[in-house]
């Protein structure tokens, strides 16, 4: 058993700090991720020209670097529209919420590769079908689409999201106690780098193993009443 020396409860509050920002971060990726796919799969040239600059920009941009961005860079544009209804004060987004919506952005980017390319899966004698009976193009998406682009998607998406989860660290950099920075601290009162740094590696495999049992439940509960079409 490894000797935390009482940093035990410090180190549950990384972790929950780390699911909070993985989870933040997925939710908002998926939305960045489907609005992504939709824009590069839409017939208008501005509307694919939108997701194209999206994801060519993040994905060509070192995720540390977008925390940065999204930190230091978004203080001055909120002071500056806070000003305009009167407030003088400076305003920054807290670590969280930059950490959550940098994470966000740089998933979302790599999702809409992923339900880009599970939405071309899809049949489209179904979707021709589907119209044919009457459905509006919204009907036809959320009805006959969407579900189906789901069920191709999740492996994808959860490889990215085991990504997102290492990710997380990098928002020790804008002083988030993430587990990163929870070792960081023990290790500067203890000088004993390889005990806690081994803990957070045991803490990152852990949720990793646990995502990826959630994900393969995901993905049996997703393909229900198709293996016998897949035969």
């Amino acid at each position: 058993m490894l000797d935390l020396q009482g940093f035990g409860g410090q180190f549950a509050l990384g972790a929950l700090m780390t699911l909070k920002v993985a989870a933040g971060g997925l939710v908002l990726g998926l939305i960045l991720g489907l609005i992504g796919a939709v824009l590069k799969l839409s017939k208008s040239r501005i509307a694919y020209a939108i997701g194209a600059g999206y994801t060519t920009v993040i994905r060509g941009l070192p995720e540390l670097l977008v925390v940065l961005i999204i930190y230091f860079g978004s203080a001055g544009m909120l002071t500056r529209i806070a000003s305009l209804f009167g407030y003088q004060d400076y305003v920054e987004l807290s670590p969280l919420a930059a950490g959550i919506i940098a994470l966000g952005i740089a998933f979302g980017a790599y999702a809409t590769e992923v339900f880009r390319g599970a939405i071309q899966a899809i049949p489209k004698g179904q979707i021709e079908a589907a119209k044919a009976c009457g459905m509006s193009r919204l009907q036809v998406f959320f009805r006959i689409v969407l579900p189906q682009a789901w069920r191709i998607a999740i492996p994808g998406l959860g490889n990215l999201f085991q990504v997102l989860l290492k990710d997380t660290s990098l928002i020790s950099v804008v002083g988030l106690e993430e587990i990163m920075r929870k070792s960081q601290i023990a290790i500067s009162n203890t000088k004993e780098p390889f005990t806690f740094y081994f803990a957070a590696a045991m803490i990152y495999l852990t949720i990793t193993i646990i995502v990826m049992l959630a994900q393969r439940r995901a993905e049996q509960w997703a393909s229900r009443g198709m293996r016998g079409r897949d035969q």
